[in-house]
């Protein structure tokens, strides 16, 4: 059961506030750690190995918080907690993996940018969050402006970058199966956090010791350093603290919307990281994805009339 507090009708513009604040923070986290998995791809560094610093960190800073809080089963179920394990880690490894094929711009747009979308989708099958006009207009407004900076970065079809493009939607898929569970289940963004970092430290850092182990070891430690704390600490946990709870206040397809903003995120970041400026047809995608964002996650009336 919702409280009432978190439903759209009763929520108040304090707690709009509060909930736009932490998914833009997450959403700005995301972004940087594209940009970052992009610089640490240009390195020693595989998309396997940035994927276990992430794994391993995380999980281990976690380990005492699931340890004390448990795996939430009677809440979750086997299928819900499957779903933010995998939901949370899979993700990582197909985004780490498109950006081999595909730019990061097109991963802040089609992975963290389509994402809300399949949230919205799911949630009205699952959650019974309605699909309403309102949502239908901010869409409308998003996925143009997502998709206009995928073609304005050179994004074509029938070539190699299409690859990058299947598995950065697979990873928004994934996370919005992440999103579903953790709303139905009513848990904290630190918990669900908590959950997919160990379970995957778990899945995921055992099988790649076997197979991939020894390229980390030869790797130079300031760009493990980097890693280590951009995606297992600012990206596993920070983000995924701050994205539950704008999922609690908002709903889950309200919270997600504002990973609709990514891809702006991504383009900003872009310039002074890799020195890239957004066009013009970027700046203007920037502006009608964010009114979009604004739209889907229901942001209050200026002024309401008794």
């Amino acid at each position: 059961m919702i409280p009432p507090q978190a439903t759209p009708d009763r929520r108040s513009a304090a707690q709009y506030a509060r909930g736009a604040l932490c998914g833009l923070v997450a959403v700005s986290i995301w972004s940087g750690g594209i940009v970052l998995v992009g610089l640490g791809l240009r390195t020693s560094l595989t998309p396997w190995d940035i994927a276990a610093v992430r794994f391993g960190l995380a999980g281990l800073l976690l380990l005492p918080y699931v340890m004390s809080k448990g795996i939430a089963l009677e809440r979750l179920g086997w299928t819900g907690l499957g779903a933010v394990v995998l939901g949370g880690g899979a993700p990582v490894v197909l985004c780490n993996a498109g950006l081999l094929f595909a730019p990061a711009a097109h991963a802040g747009a089609l992975y963290p940018g389509v994402m809300p979308l399949m949230v919205a989708i799911s949630a009205a099958g699952i959650l019974k969050e309605p699909f309403t006009a309102r949502k239908k207009l901010g869409f409308a407004l998003i996925l143009p402006g997502v998709l206009a900076i995928v073609w304005s970065s050179g994004g074509m079809i029938g070539s190699q970058q299409n690859i990058g493009h299947v598995l950065f939607i697979g990873a928004g898929l994934g996370f919005a199966f992440y999103t579903v569970a953790m709303r139905r289940a009513e848990l904290d963004g630190l918990h669900a956090a908590a959950l997919a970092a160990v379970g995957d430290l778990l899945l995921y850092v055992p099988v790649y010791s076997i197979i991939a182990g020894s390229n980390l070891v030869q790797s130079a430690l300031a760009d493990i350093g980097l890693q280590a704390f951009a995606q297992g600490v600012l990206t596993a946990i920070v983000s995924y603290l701050l994205y539950g709870r704008a999922v609690k206040i908002l709903g889950a397809s309200g919270g997600a919307a504002f990973a609709a903003l990514s891809p702006a995120m991504t383009a900003l970041l872009a310039i002074p990281i890799l020195g890239e400026w957004p066009k013009a047809v970027d700046w203007m995608a920037i502006i009608v994805i964010s009114l979009g964002v604004y739209v889907v996650s229901r942001g209050p009336p200026a002024v309401r009339r008794a």
